[in-house]
């Protein structure tokens, strides 16, 4: 295990968002590279960067034109190479953002694959035996290249499929997943992994992680074999970079492919989506940090716990505040709200992940799609440093942003934030704190649940007991286990006293 992560609390950055350095309204290396002090002093000492790689945008990078070069707006490979540095001179791990199973159209590999002559990329992507033939269940695209022959999507119509072959093979032109075009796709994912491990990266998140080999089985043996094999790799040259996947399944992705840690996603009716989005996929809000819903932590305990107890003796499983393809959470909760849930993610098992924003619970805005965002876009928007112009993100004019700003009048910004000691900011910044300076809070710390009674949990962490409690009544729990403890920190009317815990309305609490 990368021992680093075992104490890390991510940072993601979207950074056509974060900071504008050059005043032409998107953000920029330079931007990010400006802010590192402001990462650090929130406490977080690893970063996510979404893709900087050059591309034609139509999927907002996850279109990748070239694996080996910044794309000119956010500056040149010698930014992103000093951005390295100077994070690591505060201590600070950066992730870089890796698609493995597609690049652009525009890829010179693709172009390369569309020709009618063989050649040493034909079969770099998936393509069938001739252009009348497609693609059962899988998105193709047809009559758009001089060779005979239909090629398969990965996701957007500009994104072409690469090929790590098949797990069930039904036609002449499929791979197996062991054939020498498959095995020359994964040895180029991991020639271009090395070249930016090498120029200071600290690791990878792999986005789509599961969707490399194609008819793969449930488990997804075929690609967990791809990844373990790259693991290995990792392990021998690498041995402190760290796999985050996009997967959502810790069993597949930790235990059988080798990721160090799994995104727990915002999928519907799992438990993460029960505690902060349950909105999205039932009539009423539920979500258990809403203080006026029926919100109950079981929904999550019973989805949560199997995952945790089946991975936490080989990985980590990462639940995030948001990421960049998330409605916000201040899209329903409120700043008193958020600062629990954030409280409960940062004291739990796992690596946790901060997206850009949240610490001062910027809002999900309701906007037109950029570049393929569609109804991502809203939680996209460039963060808000202050009052200035444009929020402090650029200089350039209004109409020159990467998308347009909050115009409420209570829109939060950090300067504002951190001159005041109830704001959200502050609360994130001491959670974090809290969680650097107990060993029983960080990672890989043991989890039992003490009491799980539908609208408030009681868990230990180690030898600390966490509780939360979002609901708008008060309660008291009896219990010896809170005997001779001391209370650390706490959120709004939480107090113990020998064996009773009492937890007021939107309380949260640590004892020691």
């Amino acid at each position: 295990m990368v021992k680093w992560l075992k104490d890390a609390v991510f940072y993601e950055i979207y950074p056509q968002s974060f900071y504008d350095a050059n005043g032409d309204g998107i953000g920029d290396i330079k931007g990010m590279t400006e802010k590192l002090d402001y990462i650090k002093g929130l406490g977080c000492n690893a970063l996510w960067i979404n893709p900087v790689y050059d591309s034609p945008f139509r999927d907002a990078g996850y279109d990748i034109r070239d694996y080996y070069k910044i794309a000119p707006r956010y500056g040149t490979n010698e930014d992103m190479y000093r951005f390295f540095a100077e994070a690591h001179q505060r201590n600070i791990k950066v992730l870089m953002d890796l698609v493995p199973g597609h690049t652009s159209d525009e890829h010179e590999w693709f172009r390369q694959s569309c020709r009618t002559e063989p050649n040493e990329y034909s079969r770099r992507y998936v393509w069938t035996s001739n252009a009348f033939e497609g693609i059962e269940d899988h998105p193709y695209v047809s009559g758009n290249a001089p060779r005979n022959g239909v090629y398969m999507l990965n996701f957007f119509v500009s994104q072409p499929a690469l090929n790590y072959g098949w797990g069930v093979r039904t036609q002449k032109w499929q791979s197996a997943a062991d054939s020498p075009e498959a095995l020359a796709t994964r040895e180029a994912l991991k020639d271009i992994m090395r070249f930016w491990l090498n120029h200071g990266c600290d690791g990878f998140r792999c986005d789509m992680a599961d969707s490399l080999v194609k008819n793969d089985d449930d488990r997804k043996h075929a690609t967990a074999a791809v990844w373990m094999n790259i693991r290995k790799m990792l392990d021998q040259e690498y041995p402190e970079a760290a796999l985050v996947s996009e997967w959502s399944n810790p069993r597949s992705a930790v235990n059988l492919a080798g990721f160090h840690m799994d995104f727990y996603l915002d999928h519907w009716h799992n438990g993460y989506n029960t505690l902060l989005r349950d909105y999205e996929c039932n009539p009423t809000d539920n979500s258990f940090f809403k203080q006026d819903s029926c919100g109950n932590i079981e929904n999550f305990l019973k989805d949560y716990l199997p995952k945790y107890e089946a991975v936490h003796d080989y990985g980590y499983i990462s639940m995030f505040t948001c990421n960049h393809d998330t409605v916000r959470a201040a899209h329903t909760l409120s700043p008193d709200e958020l600062k629990l849930a954030w409280a409960f993610i940062f004291t739990m098992p796992g690596v946790p992940f901060l997206y850009y924003g949240d610490e001062i619970g910027m809002k999900y805005l309701d906007l037109p799609s950029v570049e393929g965002g569609y109804q991502r876009t809203g939680s996209r928007t460039p963060m808000q440093w202050n009052h200035q112009k444009n929020y402090g993100f650029s200089s350039a004019e209004a109409d020159m942003l990467y998308t347009v700003q909050d115009s409420a009048a209570d829109a939060p910004t950090v300067e504002s934030q951190a001159m005041d000691p109830s704001s959200l900011y502050i609360s994130t910044k001491e959670i974090i704190a809290l969680r650097h300076a107990y060993e029983d809070l960080q990672a890989d710390a043991s989890f039992q649940v003490i009491n799980d009674y539908r609208h408030f949990l009681v868990y230990q962490r180690g030898s600390m007991i966490c509780a939360v409690n979002p609901s708008k009544d008060e309660v008291t729990v009896i219990n010896q286990i809170f005997r001779g403890r001391q209370k650390i920190y706490g959120i709004n009317q939480a107090e113990v006293q020998e064996d009773t815990l009492r937890l007021g309305a939107g309380s949260f609490i640590v004892l020691k």
